[in-house]
């Protein structure tokens, strides 16, 4: 059986009892700069939204929620787990789909971290930039030309409120989430940011599952990505850009020796900020974080680099260590 066949017959499974639980993983890497989360092929959806998240049901067999994501994820993906978490507990109507009658289906979600990228294992698993599926989120090269389009039509969805305090309230929250009206842009708000597009009839998942994508969506708002699962996404990306500010969970993506630089391109992606070397730098060493070893790069062009690794002791000796991130500059 395929995946595709597997994770279609698992939510179908989910629809058949009301009191089913899922279990649903986004599992993270950090390849080349680059943020990727590990998808799979979802059957019966819409055109173009049949990228979904590795998710399976509880069952029997397995003993605990941890456990049986864990299984779900190794049958899927032949991926194991190091670092996981859970992450949140969704529980909406109809969040499985247009044939779920009405009812409620819980799915758990969990974020794991894996160091370095292995083959998916199978052909309908691959790893993808998360950016695919939320492209307003990367700042890293300034302002993302699609904010410009969603920014306009946001406006426009408040303007056409039905009351002068509805009005305001929705203007409010575009200050909150994407910056509008005399607000500031917060990288955590990335659950909100998604959930206000849903919100605003923006996005091809408000649409219900019968929403289909085009190609104006790819360029604009992302891949939307089937059942709830880009909610899923949001939520993890925002949990985990929050996270790096006060644990050093970045280094569960790290190689067991890197370079600074390296590990600045990791920060970077996971933020979606571009961050000021020198002061990076000594971010890092004030907070401890890392050793030096006897190691430097061997590249054939550049000069060669200091190899380093995390230093597990900091654990002890902070309360919070982490990275409090500065963007270089404000983009315009």
């Amino acid at each position: 059986m395929t995946t595709a066949q597997e994770t279609e017959r698992a939510a179908d499974s989910a629809l058949s009892n009301p009191s089913a639980v899922g279990l649903v993983a986004v599992i993270v890497a950090a390849t080349d700069g680059e943020p990727r989360a590990l998808t799979v092929q979802v059957g019966g959806q819409a055109r173009g939204r049949s990228d979904g998240l590795p998710a399976g049901p509880l069952v029997p067999e397995h003993p605990t929620l941890e456990r049986g994501l864990r299984a779900w994820v190794e049958r899927q993906t032949h991926q194991r787990l190091g670092y996981v978490e859970q992450l949140y507990t969704f529980g909406d109507r109809d969040r499985q789909g247009d044939d779920g009658g009405g009812l409620h289906s819980l799915s758990v979600a969990y974020l794991a971290l894996v160091r370095e990228l292995r083959p998916a294992g199978l052909a309908e698993a691959a790893w993808r930039n998360w950016y695919h599926y939320l492209p307003w989120e990367d700042w890293r090269a300034g302002r993302p030309n699609s904010l410009g389009e969603i920014e306009a039509k946001l406006l426009a969805w408040a303007e056409c409120a039905g009351d002068p305090k509805q009005r305001r309230r929705r203007e409010d929250r575009l200050g909150l989430t994407f910056g509008l009206c005399g607000g500031a842009w917060n990288e955590e708000r990335v659950l909100e940011r998604y959930e206000l597009l849903f919100e605003a009839g923006l996005i091809p998942e408000a649409q219900g599952q019968s929403g289909e994508a085009h190609d104006a969506d790819l360029t604009v708002t992302g891949q939307p990505m089937a059942l709830d699962h880009r909610r899923v996404l949001a939520t993890a990306i925002g949990r985990l850009r929050g996270k790096i500010k006060y644990r050093p969970v970045v280094f569960e993506l790290m190689p067991p020796t890197f370079t600074l630089f390296q590990l600045q391109r990791t920060v970077e992606a996971l933020s979606g900020t571009n961050l000021h070397k020198q002061n990076f730098r000594r971010l890092v060493a004030q907070q401890g974080l890392v050793e030096e070893t006897d190691g430097v790069t061997s590249g054939a062009t550049g000069r060669p680099a200091r190899l380093v690794r995390f230093r597990r002791e900091v654990l002890l000796e902070r309360p919070a260590p982490g990275f409090r991130l500065r963007p270089a500059r404000r983009p315009a």
